[in-house]
């Protein structure tokens, strides 16, 4: 187990090797295109293809629930074919999808072009997750922290990137900034390729399975161990456990929900703080995520550690609740002051839930279908994206005791959680020492 002080230090070593190294530039990249798109996404369906608000609204929500396939597909293929070019070609099709919406602005066309995007997005999140997964081993959750904090770097650039272009403000530079989004999966692309296949335990299994069914190789004694794990690769669609697991990590999820609209909407609507504030506070979430996500990793670095760690993750979301509750009454600076401590509470949250959901998700998962399970994983996010905005503006209306409720609900989830994780044990917890070779 790596220590913790080692593990304080962000500028240890980054697991995964070169490998682990190239992959953080493929998302560092990859996220530069998507804060470049992702600042400007609305304003280019507007000016650029004339759409209604109505239209834009229908165009995003339409696309957004087609890509909540995205992750289990690409997480079941991932278990079935190399990850490597799978990537690549999932990156590919980002790529062509940006570059598509330039050439139509009929509804049904864009529609169709975004939905393809959608898919490519949510599939690339689960399968750059597996591939981290399994190039940095029992040191997934350190670089797990070094993958955020990299990630939120690439947002940073691009989002810049993009208010500069912005004040400018032309047609033509909305496209040349989605020009600029498509060429970030193409070089993203070309990088990934330069990364090695990674060790995979569910694609030897298969192999071995396909092997004694053709004759090839002598199979294991009937009813062995080995035998059984190579007849049928376990479903996470059947396994209530990791269902009820998800499920929970969704709610969990709200964090992200809170900063996009909670936080900017109550500030401006429920409290005397300066409308100034809120851009502010936004960028103050993501330098405490640049400076403390490696760091924070200590608290995932076992399936223990996750588990534990769920008690503060509640307390901070309590705080965090708590703060924004308190921030709608009082002079000008006690609002200030609240809503600080809230967001700082909230971004607390953020990283401790990132460092226990990345192990978790991975510890509960057979290592011979890891793919179909992390792809299942990835609907908890896509669901919040989904039902989000809807808990948070629910808490708004409610005003202060609202976010006391939001707040105690999303600790009851976490206690939840907890118990939901001992019940199944240590041992189906642990992750196995021994990798096992495709080769």
């Amino acid at each position: 187990m790596t220590g913790p002080s080692r593990l304080a230090n962000p500028l240890t070593r980054i697991p995964g090797g070169r490998d682990g190294r190239r992959m953080l530039l493929v998302t560092f990249v990859d996220r530069v295109g998507s804060g470049l798109w992702g600042a400007t996404a609305a304003l280019y369906f507007t000016y650029a293809t004339g759409l209604t608000t109505a239209e834009i609204g229908f165009l995003l929500a339409v696309s957004g629930a087609i890509g909540i396939a995205g992750p289990p597909l690409g997480g079941l293929l991932a278990d079935r074919v190399p990850l490597r070019p799978l990537l690549v070609l999932v990156q590919a099709v980002r790529a062509v999808a940006s570059l598509a919406l330039l050439t139509t602005v009929d509804l049904r066309l864009l529609l169709v072009i975004q939905a393809i995007g959608s898919l490519g997005d949510r599939a690339s999140s689960v399968l750059t997750k597996l591939y981290a997964t399994r190039v940095a081993g029992p040191d997934r959750a350190r670089y797990q922290a070094f993958n955020r904090t990299v990630a939120n770097s690439g947002w940073a650039v691009g989002g810049l990137a993009a208010a500069a272009a912005l004040t400018v403000g032309t047609v033509p530079v909305y496209q040349w900034l989605l020009v600029g989004d498509a060429l970030s999966f193409l070089a993203s692309a070309l990088l990934t390729l330069r990364c090695a296949e990674p060790l995979s335990h569910s694609r030897v299994v298969t192999h071995t399975a396909t092997a004694q069914e053709t004759g090839t190789r002598p199979g294991p004694e009937p009813g062995s161990a080995r035998a059984s794990a190579t007849t049928r690769a376990p479903n996470p669609w059947r396994d209530r456990r990791y269902l009820a697991y998800t499920a929970s990590d969704a709610v969990l999820f709200l964090d992200d929900s809170v900063f996009k609209i909670g936080l900017p909407l109550w500030a401006v609507t429920a409290t005397s703080a300066p409308h100034q504030l809120v851009p502010l506070l936004l960028v103050l979430n993501n330098v405490l995520v640049v400076l403390f996500q490696v760091p924070f990793a200590r608290f995932g670095a076992t399936p223990r550690a996750a588990r534990d760690t769920l008690l503060p993750l509640a307390a901070a979301f309590l705080a965090g609740a708590a703060a924004l509750a308190a921030s709608a009454a009082g002079a000008r600076w006690a609002a200030t002051a609240a809503l600080i401590v809230a967001a700082t509470a909230f971004t607390v949250a953020e990283m401790l839930h990132a460092a226990v959901s990345w192990e978790l998700s991975v510890a509960l998962a057979p290592p011979t279908a890891q793919g179909a399970y992390l792809g299942v994983h990835g609907l908890a996010q896509a669901i919040q994206r989904s039902a989000g905005p809807l808990a948070v503006t629910a808490a708004i209306a409610a005003g202060p005791v609202g976010w006391i409720v939001f707040g105690a609900g999303l600790a009851a989830v976490c206690g939840a959680q907890r118990h939901l994780v001992t019940d199944r044990g240590d041992g189906a917890l642990s992750v196995p020492s021994v990798t096992v070779s495709e080769h």
